[in-house]
């Protein structure tokens, strides 16, 4: 295993500038998987990162000793607990990074299958949650357009707990030009005049669009609508948070499918 001593460290300082900035996060080929959960999930579903970073404190844990059995040798660096707060996004984090590098694939040709768009879903939290979402309820593709939080920033990487490597993620992505692709109906909340979501039929597939938290989905795709549906609130209240609302929304459409 290699070892870094020092915060001059070209590695180091690189990683350093990855992990403090949102806008690095957002330009760079490769993303930061901090903590033994993400890090294992990455391991049984893609395979090896490009670097692990781990503590020499965290090397104490057998959990984390478990992770790095798993690591080829050459691919493991060692820092001093010190130098890996500037590294780190997590409270009392357990000391280990995994560098990945992200996929990238063109946009789909023909889109058949059950998708969701995120149309400038800026809320980093409601991102990863979304994301954990689509992927516990079997969705293959999710398309970020432009406006939506990073993917995969830190924050979303934290929320979705792993949803990144079962997803397809697209990030901005041009909304024209997608909907010419999707060969499938477009479905939108509404809270205004709109089916109610357990009356409509659901057991096809279809794009879901989630809209911005204030402003709703935008024009281009309000033009690209084929259905409208409500999600009933006897409680009274005016709306849902846009990850709660997608979380039904996805279960319905699965609670319909296994029935249908």
């Amino acid at each position: 295993m290699k070892a870094i001593t020092s915060r001059d460290n070209p590695l180091y300082k690189r990683l350093k500038a990855l992990a403090g900035s949102p806008q690095q996060q957002r330009r760079s080929p490769h993303a930061l998987l901090e903590g033994l959960h993400l890090a294992s999930a990455y391991l049984d579903t893609v395979g090896q990162p490009q670097t692990c970073l781990v503590t020499e404190g965290a090397l104490r844990h057998a959990e984390t000793r478990a992770i790095i059995a798993r690591i080829d040798d050459h691919r493991i660096v060692t820092l001093p607990d010190a130098l890996f707060t500037q590294l780190s996004n997590v409270v009392q984090g357990i000391g280990l990074v995994l560098e990945v590098s992200k996929p990238s694939a063109p946009l789909p040709q023909q889109v058949t299958q059950t998708c969701v768009v995120l149309d400038g879903v800026q809320d980093a939290g409601n991102v990863g949650s979304i994301l954990r979402s689509a992927a516990a309820a079997g969705i293959g593709h999710v398309f970020c357009a432009p406006g939506t939080a990073g993917a995969w920033s830190s924050k979303v990487l934290r929320s979705a707990m792993g949803a990144h490597f079962l997803l397809h993620l697209y990030e901005n992505v041009d909304s024209p030009m997608l909907i010419e692709r999707l060969a499938l109906p477009v479905v939108i909340t509404d809270s205004h005049g709109a089916a109610a979501l357990y009356d409509c039929d659901l057991t096809g597939p279809c794009a879901w669009v989630l809209g911005n938290e204030g402003a709703g989905v935008s024009a281009v795709w309000r033009e690209a609508v084929t259905q409208r549906v409500t999600i009933p609130q006897p409680g009274g209240m005016e709306s849902l948070n846009v990850a709660a609302a997608a979380a039904i929304c996805l279960f319905e459409q699965c609670r319909q499918q296994r029935r249908h």
